[in-house]
């Protein structure tokens, strides 16, 4: 017979609780695609009288995680704690160096000690599992690792925070302003009392950092992340993207470029013929530019207790399994330094949105200072708010929206074109850039 695997679990919060019911409930499942029983021996908690719908008889307390992380009676050390740094770092480090494999879904942790962790893992011949850092219960994180290990990888992109792709589907669909969808979003649970980690990009920068150093080889690195997030976008922003056949969404873009890999997070908008385009709501995607293969798009939900306890005990069972893969893919003393690419070096097409005064000659002035950037333009809309045809109305100087698309220019380009728009003093106003990403 088979020794179990006998599991202990840091954290008994949402996540944590529905691993411990997931083990319990799927027992008979989980033994058989292991080919051991996998049972949870100890657990440890910031309290331990608090009420818990689970049932923890024959399962022992640890006093805290670093005491339950080197408890000789365990195999395999969960943990669900969160936060880069300790208790989580020190209990896992524990962990690793006392022969334990380890599941972990934190992302803050593997983005900033990643590295580290990872080392301390080889070097003691057990697993440090991910899965659920990145997208919950999509396993982008195997996919990559191990699904497309034979397989160069050029991109990868996708919407990796369900808060932020929450507020652009309403504020689409809806019609309502960023601050309006920002608030029910608090008022539903889907985003914190102090939203700006997830809402100005962050929570995205540090998945996307994990998922470049799968992708390209390279060292985690969340401070070669250019980071902005969708606080700036507003309706009449979607709405244009509606009528030019775009949607706007918070996309984290790792591509190879002759430069270098550029990693880079903000609202992004992309054709709706696109998968990436028909993910609405709180669900997450991820979608991966291969050599030889057409695109990949993974779809799922990416947060809630469930889906991340799908992740954890799927990392658990290979631990069971006995798989040892290197936890970025490849040693990491093989992984390449990468450094934070200028956004002004990115190239793409562009949305520019300018509040033009309406007067003679302020048409030519921008068409000027674009061709000045060798910036060309795919299409232009200029209208009166009520919806006139802004050349055939008598104005009176008062800002009108010009709409513009540019072809693939770069970001240097946009932005001098934009400097000297508004030294000529021809538009008022914060002009509006958004990104351009091509299927």
């Amino acid at each position: 017979m088979v020794a179990p695997l006998n599991v202990g679990i840091a954290g008994l919060g949402t996540v944590g609780a529905e691993v411990v019911r997931l083990i319990e409930q799927q027992a008979r499942l989980l033994s058989a695609r292991s080919g051991r029983s996998v049972r949870v021996v100890a657990v440890t908690a910031r309290s331990k009288s608090k009420k818990r719908d689970l049932d923890l008889r024959g399962v022992s307390w640890a006093k805290n995680a670093l005491e339950l992380a080197t408890d000789p009676g365990i195999d395999c050390f969960v943990e669900l704690m969160g936060g880069s740094g300790d208790p989580a770092l020190s209990a896992i480090g524990a962990a690793l160096k006392s022969g334990k494999s380890v599941v972990t879904a934190n992302k803050a942790l593997i983005a900033k000690h990643g590295l580290r962790l990872a080392k301390w893992a080889e070097q003691h011949g057990v697993a440090l599992n991910f899965e659920a850092a990145v997208g919950a219960a999509i396993p982008v994180i195997k996919t990559l690792r191990e699904g497309l290990a034979g397989t160069g990888i050029n991109r990868v992109y996708g919407i990796l925070n369900g808060t932020c792709n929450y507020i652009l589907t309403r504020m689409e669909q809806e019609g309502l302003s960023f601050a309006e969808c920002l608030k029910d979003a608090q008022r539903l649970g889907y985003a914190e009392a102090n939203p700006s980690f997830d809402v100005d990009g962050h929570d995205t920068a540090q998945k996307l950092a994990i998922l470049a150093s799968l992708a390209f080889g390279t060292k985690v690195a969340q401070n070669a992340v250019y980071v902005e997030g969708i606080s700036s976008i507003k309706p009449e922003d979607l709405r244009a993207a509606e009528e030019l056949g775009f949607r706007v969404k918070l996309l984290g873009v790792a591509v190879r470029t002759a430069k270098g890999i550029e990693q880079r997070v903000h609202p992004t908008m992309v054709p709706k013929s696109s998968s990436i385009a028909q993910v609405m709501g709180v669900t997450n995607a991820v979608t991966i530019d291969g050599d030889g293969i057409p695109p990949i798009t993974l779809v799922g939900p990416g947060a809630g207790g469930a889906a991340t306890a799908s992740a954890v005990v799927a990392d658990i069972v290979d631990v069971a399994r006995g798989i040892c893969a290197k936890p970025f893919g490849r040693p990491v003393e093989r992984l390449r330094a990468t450094s934070k690419a200028p956004m002004e070096r990115h190239e793409g097409g562009y949305y520019i949105r300018l509040m033009a005064r309406d007067l003679a000659g302020t048409a030519a002035t921008i068409a000027t200072r674009l061709a000045q950037q060798k910036i060309s333009i795919e299409s232009i809309v200029q209208r009166h708010p009520d919806g006139v045809d802004a050349i055939a109305a008598n104005g009176k100087g008062s800002p009108v929206p010009v709409i513009l698309i540019t072809y693939a220019t770069s970001e240097d380009a946009v932005h001098h074109a934009i400097e000297a728009v508004q030294r000529d003093k021809v538009i008022s106003g914060r002009p509006q850039v958004i990104r351009i990403e091509k299927n």
